[in-house]
């Protein structure tokens, strides 16, 4: 009788450590905890609308407004129809970021895989999250909806009023309005009160505050002593770029990416040549307001007086008599204007300080603006925040084409 001989043969890399499985799990791990933070921070605000830009398309928003005629129709008539206009802007595209991060083998040989893989990773993801958070607050920080209160209380109510009857005048709903502070402002204000912090995302908010949906509580590094912060929810879009596309696939970069809302993408791999643990990090987001003016920044000043307007002046125009070329320096604050006005021998009167301005009478001016006046008038200009509150004024003579 004949023996039978079986001869096995196995995967070498079956007899090692299931490190391959290790490093998915670790690049799982890594994006389902960013993502888990940065949807608790969506779910806090209110953001319910993240926009994913595909590769080759351009980020485009859309408002429309309706002329609507009147629907005092006799019988029998034709109803006339009520113009839709559509309007369409392109935004900037989308910057993608790129990250990269190496454990040197001795590290691991040092302190071991637990602390020089692990830390690693906890701080390389607490820095991505801070990147996001900077690029919010430096968004917020645009809003063109400006004014100033004499305290951190009427700060509060008076950037939620705004952006209130900005929507309003608008006729679009606001359902929630959150607003941002200095955590220093908070305390002063807070050392009495009895109010429950919590924190996520790694910043520190308080829920149902004088009026706000949530009230973020923030350092100096992201948001100015003596200044708050108030947008409505619906103004404030979310736009990202999806790491795991099989678009970027096809260059042979394949991310790891958890989700319906992939944010952002991480790969883990050993590299032989330099002998160390590199890690890749890659994300595309940014966050855009509908409307720039619906988000309120009101700076606190106990006191203050009418500054100088600097860098304003007029010279001769060339065409009619009495055209003056206005020149308009950039105003001091995000969503500022300037007025002018002329008279025969004396400059118009000096608006109060923060007094809301009244126009009547008054151009906007922009700058090199001809405007029709006379040689030799007395002029005052003012500049006004973005609430219209007067801020900075300056007066001289007029020079215009004799």
């Amino acid at each position: 009788m004949s023996a039978t001989y079986t001869e096995t043969f196995s995967n070498p890399r079956d007899s090692l450590p299931n490190v391959y499985n290790n490093v998915t799990a670790r690049e799982v791990d890594f994006v389902t905890r960013f993502g888990d933070n940065w949807q608790a921070l969506l779910d806090i605000i209110g953001i319910s609308r993240p926009i994913r830009k595909a590769p080759g398309t351009q980020l485009i928003s859309y408002t429309a407004s309706v002329a609507l005629e009147s629907g005092n129709v006799d019988a029998g008539e034709v109803i006339p129809y009520s113009k839709a206009t559509i309007n369409q802007v392109a935004k900037a595209d989308l910057t993608i970021e790129k990250y990269a991060k190496a454990v040197p083998i001795e590290d691991v040989s040092k302190y071991g895989a637990e602390i020089a893989v692990e830390k690693s990773d906890d701080a390389f993801l607490a820095k991505l999250q801070n990147v996001v958070l900077a690029k919010l607050y430096t968004f917020l920080n645009t809003g063109a909806l400006t004014g100033i209160a004499t305290t951190w209380q009427a700060a509060l109510a008076k950037a939620q009023g705004e952006v209130l009857n900005k929507f309003a005048a608008m006729q679009k709903d606001v359902t929630e309005v959150v607003g941002f502070a200095n955590i220093l402002d908070a305390y002063d204000y807070l050392a009495t009160a009895s109010i429950t912090i919590q924190t996520a995302f790694g910043i520190t908010y308080v829920k149902d505050f004088l009026g706000y949906n949530t009230l973020f509580l923030l350092p100096a590094d992201m948001i100015a002593r003596n200044t708050v912060i108030a947008t409505p929810v619906e103004n404030i879009d979310l736009y990202y770029i999806d790491p795991g596309d099989s678009e970027f696939g096809r260059l042979g970069l394949n991310y790891t990416t958890q989700g319906q809302t992939n944010l952002i993408g991480f790969h883990a791999e050993g590299n032989y040549n330099t002998a160390v643990g590199a890690s890749f990090a890659l994300m595309g987001m940014a966050l855009w307001a509908e409307y720039l003016d619906g988000i309120a920044v009101f700076k606190v000043e106990a006191s203050g007086s009418l500054g100088s307007v600097t860098g304003f002046s007029t010279a001769a125009g060339t065409a009619a008599v009495g055209d003056s070329v206005l020149t308009v320096p950039d105003p001091t604050v995000s969503g500022g204007t300037y007025w002018f006005k002329a008279q025969a021998s004396t400059a118009p009167s000096a608006p109060t300080y923060l007094d809301l301005m009244d126009t009547t009478g008054w151009t906007k001016v922009e700058d090199d603006q001809v405007v029709s006046t006379t040689n030799g008038h007395k002029y005052r200009v003012v500049e006004v925040n973005g609430t219209g509150q007067a801020i900075a004024s300056a007066t001289g003579d007029v020079v215009a084409k004799t």
